[in-house]
This record gives C-alpha cells, sequence and structure tokens, in this order.
C-alpha cells in the first residue's frame, strides 16, 4: 500500500537501527539531553571507537543529530523523536518512531554527566523504571 500510514518500510528501518541494546542504551542518555562522544562513552562505560560506529547507524537512520562544537562533537535526539510524545502527554521515556511509540525503562539513580565537553550538564535527570513496550499509533479513519 503506498499510502500506508505506517510506512512499514521506514518503520523496520527505525526498529533495525534501535535493535541493539548499546543503541537503546545511547538513546536513552540522548533523551536527557545533548552529549558529546567522550560523555556518553564514560557514562555507559563504551569504548569510543564502538560507539562511534553505533552513533553512526543511529545518524543514519535520522534517530540522531550531530553538530561540533568547537574540537567536540555533540549528539542528540532528532526533533520530533522525543517531543511529541511530551506534548502529547506520554512519559519521557517515550519515543515517537512514526509507526510506533516505544516506551524505553528509566534509569533508577541516574548519574548526571560530567562537565567535560557538556552545556548541558544541568539537562540530566533522574528517570524511573517502567517496561519496554511497543504501541503501534492509533488507526485513522
Amino acid at each position: 500500500m503506498p499510502n500506508d500510514p505506517i510506512q512499514p518500510r521506514r518503520c523496520a528501518e527505525l526498529l533495525a537501527a534501535l535493535a541493539s541494546p548499546e543503541r537503546l542504551r545511547i538513546v536513552r542518555v540522548l533523551s536527557r539531553g545533548s552529549r558529546c562522544v567522550s560523555e556518553i562513552a564514560s557514562e555507559l562505560e563504551m569504548i569510543p571507537v564502538n560507539l562511534s560506529h553505533h552513533l553512526d547507524i543511529l545518524k543514519k537512520a535520522k534517530i540522531v543529530r550531530h553538530q561540533k562544537r568547537g574540537r567536540f562533537v555533540h549528539y542528540r535526539l532528532a526533533p520530533g523523536i522525543l517531543e511529541e510524545v511530551i506534548a502529547a502527554g506520554i512519559p519521557k521515556q517515550a519515543l515517537d518512531l512514526g509507526c510506533c511509540v516505544l516506551m524505553m525503562p528509566g534509569e533508577a539513580g541516574a548519574v548526571p554527566c560530567p562537565p567535560t565537553c557538556s552545556d548541558s550538564a544541568a539537562e540530566s535527570q533522574t528517570q524511573t523504571s517502567q517496561p519496554i513496550a511497543v504501541n503501534s499509533p492509533p488507526s485513522i479513519g
């Protein structure tokens, strides 16, 4: 169906990009605000080269955006991925993929990002645990 509102091909691309524990952890960190690679690597205890590989997959899927600030590259969730679900009254731990809403568990006692290269350390906040659930959007018409 060419006019399928779920857009199965795009939905499959998004879900494939998120089909990794490491990438889900990266998205959870970025749901709390912009971070540079060294901050994400430190918070997730990942080797930067492995982190860069996962960030590249998320960039290609248009789930994250990046911006160079001086000698650091900052990553954030793409516009609409998080904002639209918050505006709809869905908890901040949800990602709107267009074809479905992905509920992610929060992190009890999340550690604020270190002040190494972030100007957004104040954006960090503690999340509460919730189960992961994938919900299809309501049908139209």
